[in-house]
């Protein structure tokens, strides 16, 4: 049986899965401080989220970043789908990265130093972007 998963994909995908997991194992548990801090940030971004409850979105995240993660990490899960998720939600970051202020050097997208943890997202966005070009472009077996 054949894996959905081409030689080219495995290093990013690991990278990229390995980071993920990582992030939302240690979000796993937090405290309502760091779920507040969290919570606020995303809410002044996405209004919408403010419905929730810090530590309800605190949790939520958590399991969304494993899930991720542990897709990108395993073989089973085609690129492709891996790649929908993982463009998902660095967009989101990076939307959080466009419109937190002080985040980036007024008139400009260079980061603040304060944006910089936020800016490097970018790069989960463009493999995520890869991933879905290559499976949209790729021939089927």
């Amino acid at each position: 049986m054949r894996l959905p998963v081409e030689l080219r994909h495995v290093a990013p995908r690991l990278a990229t899965g390995a980071f993920i997991l990582n992030s939302g194992l240690s979000k796993c548990g937090g405290d309502e401080q760091t779920a507040a801090m969290m919570h606020g940030m995303a809410k002044n971004t996405y209004p919408f989220l403010g419905k929730l409850q810090p530590t309800t979105f605190l949790r939520l995240l958590s399991a969304g970043e494993i899930t991720l993660g542990a897709a990108l990490l395993l073989p089973v899960v085609p690129t492709a789908v891996a790649g929908v998720g993982l463009t998902a939600f660095s967009a989101a970051l990076v939307g959080l990265y466009l419109r937190t202020p002080g985040m980036r050097e007024e008139g400009s997208l260079r980061p603040t130093q304060e944006g910089t943890a936020l800016a490097k997202d970018t790069w989960m966005l463009g493999i995520g972007l890869g991933f879905v070009v290559d499976g949209a472009t790729s021939r089927a077996c």
